[in-house]
């Protein structure tokens, strides 16, 4: 891998290879979408608390193995939606019905 400087910092010219992953949209039923809203919210207000409480970050720091907590539980929420076809995948599916 190639460098360059710059006031003395190394800068790598090329990036390692990493896989894409494209995105793939989900249906969120009204119901996963309040838990999730829900458990944003509190997500949110406990790292402010801990922001504005200028804590510092440990791994037994309560407040963080909350919001670890509730971060996990939405990622669970979330990718328990099933995911949205995509255009490509709902076409192909179209032509082989048609051709069946």
């Amino acid at each position: 891998m190639a460098a360059t400087t710059t006031t003395g910092f190394s800068i790598p010219v090329t990036a390692p290879a990493v896989p894409i992953v494209h995105a793939r949209r989900r249906r969120i039923t009204p119901q996963a979408g309040h838990a999730l809203e829900i458990l944003g919210h509190a997500i949110e207000y406990l790292t402010d608390e801990f922001v504005h409480e200028g804590g510092v970050i440990t791994a037994k720091d309560g407040q963080l193995q909350a919001v670890q907590m509730l971060m996990a539980l939405n990622r669970q929420i979330y990718f328990e939606c099933p995911e949205i076809p995509s255009f490509a995948e709902r076409w192909h599916a179209l032509l082989r019905f048609r051709s069946a």
